[in-house]
């Protein structure tokens, strides 16, 4: 395993909002098609977040994964899939459906390969989320957003370099939460990225987060909110970098390809 590395954050105008916000982004860049992903996870910042790193093993494939209380919020395995999840206005799930239960992102990070198998897994488990969407994305450049809206599955495809993915419906914006600034400012970044004559980096793809991420801010009852993690994946190259609560001094970074060599299952507590 590759020892720590210094890793630049750029988070220059930040937006306080609702604790509970996400943002999400998976990228293909044009001139090589390397693809990264990155992820900022907003909610109470007195959760117990860690980073699970399974092996290999009849129960499944080798996989990483960060949350708390024992749920996989997102996460990557072996095989290149990944997966996010964010918060949105709660709507009817199709009939015959059921919410998650146990750990729901371990499980399908373990039995998937593709964002295909993943989406089939879904089925065949008869899932819904009533209050949240998902992004799936794999090493291969198909990556979606999966919303059940109005009790019927919806499937958002990427049809550009970015498929972007915050707290509102794509299938029902007017729903709530839209507009988003931080969706916005996404798309603002990478645009601006696009036209800039420099090579597209890891570095320079978490930096389109600049604006999505979330300071620490008090609630009404004095409980404190804000980006507990940004995560930063370079799906084509095997690279894993964390960032826990906007710090530099707060990082974790791993070489994907060792760390899922390894033969016994790893826990590693953020902020420890």
């Amino acid at each position: 395993m590759k020892p720590l590395m210094p890793f630049l954050i750029a988070c220059l105008l930040m937006i306080p909002t609702a604790a509970r916000a996400c943002s999400v982004l998976y990228y293909v860049d044009p001139e090589t098609g390397h693809i990264y992903v990155v992820n900022s996870e907003d909610y109470w910042l007195d959760v117990e977040a860690y980073i699970q790193i399974e092996p290999p093993s009849r129960q499944g494939y080798a996989r990483l994964w960060y949350g708390w209380d024992k749920f996989a919020q997102g996460g990557i395995n072996a095989q290149g899939l990944f997966f996010d999840a964010a918060v949105t206005p709660e709507q009817a799930v199709p009939q015959g459906t059921r919410g998650p239960r146990k750990n729901l992102g371990d499980r399908l990070l373990a039995a998937c390969a593709t964002v295909e198998e993943a989406l089939a897994f879904l089925e065949q488990e008869k899932l819904a989320l009533p209050n949240s969407h998902m992004m799936l994305g794999d090493r291969s450049g198909r990556a979606v957003i999966v919303e059940w809206v109005d009790g019927e599955r919806k499937l958002h495809w990427r049809t550009d370099n970015a498929l972007i993915m915050t707290n509102f419906l794509l299938s029902r914006p007017e729903a709530g939460n839209y507009p988003c600034p931080r969706y916005q400012s996404i798309e603002r970044r990478i645009a601006a990225l696009e036209s800039d004559d420099e090579p597209i980096s890891l570095l320079s793809i978490g930096n389109t987060l600049g604006q999505a991420v979330q300071p620490a801010r008090a609630a009404a009852d004095g409980r404190v909110g804000g980006t507990v993690y940004t995560s930063f994946i370079d799906l084509t190259d095997g690279v894993f970098v964390l960032s826990y609560r906007l710090s530099n001094q707060n990082l974790v970074r791993f070489d994907l390809n060792e760390a899922f060599a390894q033969p016994k299952r790893q826990t590693i507590a953020l902020g420890k």
